[in-house]
C-alpha cells in the first residue's frame, strides 16, 4: 500500500483521504506518513484540520511522525505548521511539541543539522518556547522534548534547570540529560549531577536524583563517583538504596 501510495499524485491521496471511512482514515494517515513522498505530505497538509478533525486522528499523525525511523525535513515542515495555527487542544499541543523533538532529533542523526534550514527553526521552536513557557506545566513538555532532541547547544540550559528549577522541572531536565550519549556528558554535567544526588544545595525528588546517580554511573564512572554512591545507599530508603546497589553491581559485570 505505501508503495503504491510513493506513486500516487497529491489529488489521488487527497480523494483517498476524504472519501475513505472514519474508522479506516487513522490507517491512511498512517500509512501517507510513513510514505513520506511530496505528494502525500502536501495532501495530509490539506487534509488535516488541526482546528476540526478529531483528536485522536490528529494524535495518529503526531505519534507516527514522532516514531518516523528516517523522517524528512519535509515531514517536520508540515508538522512546524500545523503547531503554528491558533486554538490547538492542550493535548494536540502537548504531542506536537514531543513530536518536534523528535524529529529534530532524527534529523540531527541523519547529519542535516545545519543543512535544512526547517531543521534550525524546529530547534529554535523548541528553545523559544521554552524561553517563554511561563507555567511549569508547559516547561516540562519542553524539556521532554529537548530530551527527544538531544541538542549538545542546549545541555547548559537543561543543566541549569535541572539544578535550580522546581520539583517537575528538575526531574524532566535531568532525565533529558540522560537521553545524550556519553560523548556529550562532560566533567560539568558530571559536577552538577554530584551535587543534585548529594543534595549539596538543596532537596531533590528521589527520581532526579536516580536519575544524576545513573548519568554518572553509565558514563564511563569514576571510582570516587561509585565509592560516594555506594556510601549514600545506607541513608536511603530500602527501594532506592536497592536499585542504585543492583546498578553498580551490573556496572561491574
Amino acid at each position: 500500500f505505501i508503495q503504491m501510495l510513493r506513486s500516487a499524485k497529491k489529488r489521488d491521496v487527497l480523494q483517498l483521504l476524504r472519501r475513505a471511512p472514519e474508522e479506516t482514515r487513522p490507517f491512511l494517515v498512517e500509512a501517507a506518513v510513513a510514505t513520506q513522498s511530496v505528494a502525500s505530505l502536501a495532501a495530509l497538509s490539506d487534509f488535516l484540520d488541526f482546528s476540526k478533525e478529531p483528536k485522536s486522528l490528529l494524535e495518529k499523525f503526531l505519534y507516527t511522525a514522532a516514531f518516523s525511523p528516517r523522517p524528512s525535513g519535509e515531514l517536520l515542515h508540515l508538522v512546524l505548521d500545523k503547531l503554528d495555527r491558533k486554538q490547538l487542544a492542550p493535548e494536540i499541543w502537548e504531542t506536537g511539541v514531543v513530536a518536534v523533538g523528535s524529529l529534530v532529533g532524527k534529523l540531527c542523526q541523519q547529519k542535516l543539522c545545519g543543512l535544512q534550514q526547517v531543521v534550525e527553526r524546529g530547534m529554535e521552536t523548541l528553545l523559544r518556547g521554552l524561553r517563554g513557557a511561563e507555567e511549569e506545566p508547559e516547561v516540562v513538555i519542553y524539556l521532554l522534548a529537548l530530551g527527544n532532541a538531544r541538542l549538545p547547544e542546549t545541555i547548559p540550559t537543561l543543566l541549569e534547570l535541572a539544578e535550580d528549577g522546581p520539583t517537575a522541572v528538575t526531574t524532566a531536565a535531568t532525565s533529558a540529560l540522560q537521553r545524550f550519549p556519553a560523548p556529550h556528558i562532560s566533567s560539568k554535567v558530571k559536577r552538577v549531577m554530584r551535587r543534585i544526588f548529594h543534595q549539596k544545595r538543596k532537596s531533590y525528588d528521589k527520581i532526579c536524583r536516580l536519575a544524576a546517580a545513573e548519568i554518572l554511573l553509565d558514563n564511563h564512572a569514576l571510582p570516587m563517583d561509585v565509592i560516594n554512591i555506594l556510601l549514600a545507599t545506607s541513608e536511603m530508603e530500602t527501594e532506592m538504596a536497592t536499585f542504585l546497589l543492583l546498578k553498580v553491581q551490573n556496572s561491574l559485570h
